[in-house]
């Protein structure tokens, strides 16, 4: 009795897969398919908050004055050039306790009655 070896498909493609017995793919273009199809939901996660700090910080540099540091602004304005306050690069605490939100180099405080003040970080 011979037993036939039913033959290895691509993973990709569906393909016969020829050459070696542990091969999953019939090709390089099948192989990176494959695996770019594996990586691309962490990608575009990853491009989408990147996105979404870019503009933030965009937005937050709308509100400065040319040559000033400072400036302030309302959240509703924020919110209204689509600022998203979940979007942020780190958070800084200075000696007297505030809490600073930053998108890169760019930052906000919140103060009473919805007001933000926007900084410029400093070079060290």
């Amino acid at each position: 009795m011979t037993t036939v070896l039913e033959p290895k498909l691509c993973l990709t493609c569906g393909k016969a897969v020829k050459g070696r017995t542990d091969k999953k793919f019939c090709d390089d273009y099948c192989r990176n398919s494959y695996n770019n199809q594996l990586k691309a939901e962490n990608i575009n996660l990853v491009r989408n908050i990147n996105n979404a700090l870019g503009k933030n910080r965009r937005i937050l540099e709308s509100f400065f004055a040319e040559g000033e540091e400072m400036a302030k602004t309302t959240k509703d304005k924020l919110l209204q050039k689509g600022f998203q306050f979940k979007y942020i690069t780190h958070i800084y605490n200075n000696k007297k306790g505030n809490t600073y939100y930053f998108c890169y180099d760019l930052g906000y405080l919140p103060l009473d009655n919805d007001w933000y003040l926007v900084v410029k970080r400093k070079e060290e």
